[in-house]
């Protein structure tokens, strides 16, 4: 059992609390926010320990789970790896990409694990299909979202994004090659809508969509490989998959055939498969408590954190 302290107790910070003291992975000592009146409701109302001093909750504890806003990512993470604790951070790893290599090379020099928390990566949608996924040459995603104060202090390229930047840097295997995008401020000091295409060496595109002031919201993708399509949805958790095959010489008399100008002749097959329901915030940090306890690289490293970064931060300098 990992004894695991949380920095911010905010709308994430309380769902990683929750979720922390139920798990059988962790031992939940306390957690830390700077606004002192706020952490004592918190503490009063659901019974956490409550630590008024950041660095006594580090030294008290295996792994630090970092949930404060993105600006205060770095400094926690720093202080935390200095004292050779294990780091889970929320996405966007850090503000900067510099911080975020600084992070990516200080879990190393320490000898410590991080992990950064970008859940959609354990979506039970994304997860059914994710070994289906081979050399996608186009791909399309959809992120909207109604609008929310929270979050806005980064561009929604940061808050929304970025979640799709790290789900199609997983499944592309190639370096990028260019990045055009564009992004309009509605509402906040930061673009609200942006869409962007990603062009990488091998010659998949990726075209990414995200807005938060939608009037509904969604979360889609699709991928589009050879003789197969791919569609998820993060927000139903559903999928489907849609394979061609070379016909059979005498079809069904319902079998789905296409035709091409070459006279080849190809059938349809619809997979649903099945999704199994979870919860992924759950999943996440049960993840990386078995990768510190099996000495394994955490399924969603603080390196692949800072390339969504990187890619995150050529999207928004292109606007």
């Amino acid at each position: 059992m990992l004894k695991v302290g949380v920095l911010g107790a905010g709308h994430l910070g309380k769902i990683h609390l929750k979720l922390l003291q139920q798990s059988p992975k962790y031992e939940l000592v306390g957690f830390y926010d700077p606004i002192e009146d706020y952490a004592l409701e918190v503490a009063a109302e659901f019974g956490y320990t409550y630590f008024d001093n950041i660095d006594t909750l580090i030294q008290s504890v295996d792994v630090i789970d970092i949930v404060t806003p993105t600006l205060n990512h770095f400094e926690c993470a720093e202080k935390a790896i200095a004292n050779g604790k294990h780091i889970f951070i929320e996405k966007p790893i850090t503000k900067t990409l510099q911080e975020a290599e600084s992070l990516r090379d200080l879990v190393q020099k320490n000898g410590v694990r991080g992990q950064v928390g970008h859940v959609e990566r354990f979506n039970p949608a994304f997860t059914a299909v994710k070994d289906m996924i081979e050399n996608p040459m186009f791909i399309e995603t959809h992120r909207l979202a109604e609008f929310n104060p929270r979050g806005t202090d980064v561009p929604v390229v940061l808050d929304l994004m970025i979640h799709d930047i790290d789900i199609i840097l997983s499944v592309v295997n190639s370096a990028v090659k260019e990045v055009h995008a564009s992004g309009v401020s509605v509402i906040s000091e930061t673009p609200d809508i942006a869409n962007a295409r990603i062009e990488f060496e091998n010659g998949c595109v990726a075209n990414l969509t995200a807005s938060r002031i939608s009037l509904k919201n969604m979360r889609k993708s699709r991928f589009f490989q050879k003789d197969a399509y791919i569609s998820v949805d993060f927000l139903e958790k559903k999928c489907e998959v849609v394979k061609m095959k070379d016909a059979p010489e005498h079809p069904d008399d319902f079998a789905m055939i296409l035709q091409n100008a070459e006279g080849n002749k190809k059938q349809i097959y619809f997979e649903n498969p099945e999704v199994l329901q979870n919860n992924a915030i759950l999943d996440e940090l049960e993840s990386f408590a078995e990768a510190i306890e099996n000495g394994k690289t955490p399924i969603v490293s603080l390196k692949q954190g800072a390339q969504a970064l990187k890619v995150a931060q050529q999207i928004i300098d292109n606007f």
